[in-house]
């Protein structure tokens, strides 16, 4: 139970630490601010955006992501080139990634976990 323990430490971490990295990203136009939301009870990790880009109203979820049954889902990222490569590069194992904005027919074409 310790190692499963301390690798859903590990993950929190890692998750959280990623996702600042980006929140920490100056947005390039307007005065829009990124935060970092977690619920460590309930393990989802969100990066949102909020604020104003000239007369639009920007606010929306950019990441998403939940450790589920020993996996991290993706629910969604729009980040450029996603976040599944980064977390691949920080010891997470494909096979413990779902890509949960993908159909549940086209996860076993991605290399990721199917669920």
């Amino acid at each position: 139970m310790a190692t499963i323990d301390n690798t859903l430490d590990s993950w929190r971490k890692t998750l959280e630490t990623l996702l600042q990295y980006y929140a920490d990203l100056p947005y390039r136009y307007g005065n829009v601010s990124a935060y970092v939301v977690v619920s460590r009870d309930r393990n989802h990790f969100m990066l949102m955006r909020e604020g104003w880009e000239n007369s639009r109203r920007v606010h929306g979820c950019v990441v998403h992501a939940e450790i589920r049954n020993d996996k991290i889902w993706i629910h969604y990222d729009g980040i450029e080139d996603g976040i599944t490569e980064e977390l691949v590069a920080a010891g997470v194992p494909k096979d413990h990634i779902v890509l949960a904005f993908h159909p549940p027919q086209v996860r076993a074409y991605t290399g990721y976990a199917l669920a």
